[in-house]
């Protein structure tokens, strides 16, 4: 069967066969060769490491900035200079006979947001509380709000500057009762007596205070950004 048949020479038949043979083996080492590389590539890759990944810190969230007083702050209080709360402390008008003296009373103040922009008129609570154990009656239209300076050195505004209390307000408190009142503040300054000219506050930090009689609150701290 090995025997090559044909009208052609067997030598014809032999080289054809050769040539089958050496190209098929010639297809047999290139696929083999080609297996090789494929494992041997596999190999590589499994071998190298990973990337690392590195965590970021994770952002802090924004806090509330108190931004600091632009660099013509003091130029533009100069205008109507703030009298110094040292030396401008309110009067306290006596207390009337009958009503709840001062250490029946506890008065709190407080910012109806931490942040205005300038020209907006920052708002302001009153509490009045009557701490004693007895029901007593207090004028609480002598109740005020000022505000000042940050450090509270500067005195810049009062509602009773310009508007003075109206008549009495006797309201009876029992104990733990409480009043509230909410004052309007225009961003401009103020004296007693309405004396002098009026200017917007610049951009900074402020604090209020609420005062009754000679009852003053904790000041309490707020921002008037640009």
């Amino acid at each position: 069967m090995l025997e090559p048949t044909g009208p052609l020479p067997p030598e014809i038949y032999w080289r054809r066969r050769l040539v089958a043979l050496g190209g098929l083996a010639t297809v047999l080492v290139l696929l083999a060769w080609f297996v090789i590389s494929l494992s041997h590539g596999g190999q590589q890759t499994s071998n190298q490491p990973a990337a690392s990944l590195t965590a970021l810190p994770p952002v802090p969230s924004s806090a509330v900035l108190v931004p600091d007083p632009p660099a013509d702050a003091e130029t533009a209080t100069q205008a109507a200079p703030p009298v110094p709360a040292t030396t401008q402390a309110q009067v306290a008008p006596a207390v009337a006979a009958g009503q709840c003296p001062d250490q029946s009373m506890a008065i709190k103040v407080g910012v109806e947001q931490p942040t205005y922009q300038v020209g907006q008129q920052p708002v302001f609570q009153i509490v009045i509380t009557n701490i004693s154990t007895s029901a007593c009656q207090r004028d609480l239209n002598q109740q005020q709000v000022m505000v000042t300076s940050l450090d509270g050195q500067k005195r810049l505004w009062a509602n009773t500057d310009c508007y003075p209390p109206g008549p009495a307000n006797l309201q009876t408190l029992n104990p733990g009762q409480q009043a509230a009142f909410r004052v309007n503040w225009a961003g401009s300054t103020s004296q007693p007596a309405c004396a002098g000219s009026r200017v917007p506050v610049p951009a900074g930090s402020y604090t209020a205070v609420a005062q009754l009689g000679a009852l003053r609150s904790a000041p309490e701290p707020f921002n008037i950004a640009k």
